[in-house]
Formats: C-alpha cells, structure tokens, sequence
C-alpha cells in the first residue's frame, strides 16, 4: 500500500502560480473518448467517401458497357470475378488449385471459396475506389461480402440497379454482334460498326453471341428474377439503416474510446432505354455522391493532339492578326 504524502509548501513568493497549478491538478482527469481525432476523423472521410460499388441489372441491361465508361472517365479498378478466378489459377495459389479441382469435377464453386478469390484482392484495396464485377449474385454470397467487407472497415458504399424493360433488351441482343479478342460490343442499332460485320479498330470479323437468342434470354431472365432479385431486396433493407463499425485506429492511447462509427450505403435504381441515357444518370450520381473521385489524365497521345492542335490554332490566330506583307491584296 502506497503512503500519501503531503505536498511540500510552497513559498509566497509563487503561491499565486502555485495556487492556480494546484487548483487545476485537482481537477479529475480527463478520459481522453479521441485522443488521435485527426486520424479517426481521416480515417471516417475515407471509409465513406471510397467508391465500392456493385452494379446489378438484367443481362443484356448494360453493365459491362457503363462499367467501362466509368473505368476510362475515373480512376476506378474493375475487378472481374472470373479474372480472379483465373489468375489463381494460372499462379497456383492454394485457393486456385482447391477451385482448380472443383471446376474439373464440374460442380459450382462454393460461396466460401468465392469469398476467398474477391477477398484476396479488395484487402489491398483499401482506400482505392472499385467496381466489382461478377459477385456476389445470391443472397448468402451478399451476406458472406458484407461481414467481410464490414469486418475489414471497408463497406460497400454503393449499389446501382439498372432498369431497362425486356423488350428493350431483347431487341438489344438480337442486333448485338461483339469482337471476342477486346470484348467490344457493337449494336446494328444505335452503335453499329464502321463496315458492317468488322471491328473498328482491327478489322477482325465480328461474332454472335451463342446466348443472344429469345429462347436463352428469357431462361437467363428467369433465372435474374429468382436469384438476383431477392439480393437486391436484401440491399433495399441494408441501405435504409446505418451500419456501426468498427474503427481501426493504430497506436490507440490507452485511455481512448474508439466508439464505432455509422456508414449507409447508397442504393440507386437508374432507368432507361439507351446506355447513353443511363450513363448520364450514373456519371452525375459519382461525381455527387463521391466528390473526391478524380478523373484520369488524358494520355500523353492525347495531350500531344491537343497540344498541336492548339499550335495550330494560335498560330493560324498570329497570321489572322499580322499586318498584310507587300504584295497582298
């Protein structure tokens, strides 16, 4: 047991000083509830204001052609499920051989197994700004993405659900026709080919897609209604009510409450007939949802095309201004 001891006297000469040090040492202590509030407050910006987005939508409604849009416009990752899938693989990963011998035996590949595949990579991804492509597509694959996404501090922000009616969508597919090298996609009626039946930039003869038919797009339809859109009613109940969680705040004072902080994720229905119309939706609501979001840099080409362009311009501009030489008229 430790003695308690008088504080020495203090001279009159300081008593003033010391009267009010004493005063303030006998105040309690402060528990410090944010000890490091630059960070944590850095740390909340960044949770919210990262782009990870899921995009939903019937096949054929435009997924992969707005994906790209916003890949080329934004410095956003696309992360393809079966590109994943793929490189492990190829580089043997322990995940890649257990899919590897799924895949041989031709059964589906387990939720648990396709959480590994995606996991692998958005934990490297922390503060970058994602799509994802291809997962999840069930209910049980939504639940299994969300704990571990939530258990790393790094929750889905966004959930964009494409609208477009069957009709317009079976039209689209019977006059899509796709170069399978580059995975552009060309449509006879609102985005056809400079020479009909070739790629624009290769050359290369354009194919069908052994799916784009009535009778295989009303199976795969079905199959969106059975299983998609009960994730998307599952996302409808998520982003109606915040999520606590948890910070993760390295070097924590040891008198420090770390209290968990709220994240809604957004959800957002877009409509349209055309591409062109949604991106114009899905363009304006990135850049308002998620302001730090930045473009790409133009590429050097493109600068240097519009560098000689503008020389051209201003140089034909000091000739336009110059006075007349002898001789002109």
């Amino acid at each position: 047991m430790y003695a308690l001891r008088r504080p020495p006297a203090t001279p009159a000469t300081t008593r003033g000083r010391a009267i009010g040090y004493s005063a303030a040492a006998r105040r309690a202590l402060p528990f410090f509830l944010n000890t490091f509030r630059a960070s944590s407050t850095s740390e909340t910006e960044e949770t919210t204001n990262v782009l990870r987005m899921v995009m939903f939508g019937k096949p054929g409604a435009g997924k992969g052609t707005l994906s790209a849009r916003l890949v080329k416009k934004y410095e956003i990752l696309s992360l393809s499920t079966g590109d994943l899938l793929r490189q492990h693989i190829q580089e043997r990963t322990e995940v890649g051989r257990e899919a590897e011998e799924i895949v041989a035996q031709g059964k589906l590949l387990p939720d648990d197994v396709m959480l590994k595949i995606v996991a692998s990579k958005l934990d490297h991804l922390r503060n970058k700004h994602w799509i994802l492509d291809g997962f999840p597509r069930t209910v049980g694959q939504g639940e299994l993405l969300d704990a571990h996404l939530k258990k790393q501090g790094t929750p889905l922000s966004l959930v964009v659900n494409l609208d477009v009616p069957d009709d317009v969508i079976l039209g689209r597919i019977s006059d899509r026709w796709v170069h399978p090298p580059s995975g552009r996609v060309y449509n006879l009626s609102y985005n056809p080919p400079k020479v009909d039946g070739f790629d624009d930039e290769t050359g290369e003869p354009l194919i069908k897609r052994p799916d784009d038919n009535p009778e295989i797009f009303a199976r795969r339809l079905n199959q969106f209604y059975a299983s998609t859109s009960p994730l998307l009613e599952y996302y409808s109940k998520a982003a109606q009510k915040p999520t606590r969680l948890p910070r993760l705040t390295p070097h924590q004072h040891p008198h420090q409450l770390a209290f968990p902080f709220a994240h809604t994720m957004l959800l957002k229905t877009l409509s349209g007939k055309t591409s062109d119309e949604i991106w114009v939706q899905l363009d304006a609501l990135v850049r308002s949802a998620f302001p730090g979001l930045k473009e790409r840099s133009p590429s050097l080409e493109t600068r240097r095309r519009h560098s000689l362009s503008d020389a051209v311009v201003a140089q034909a501009g000091n000739l336009a201004q110059a006075p007349p030489l002898q001789g002109d008229s």
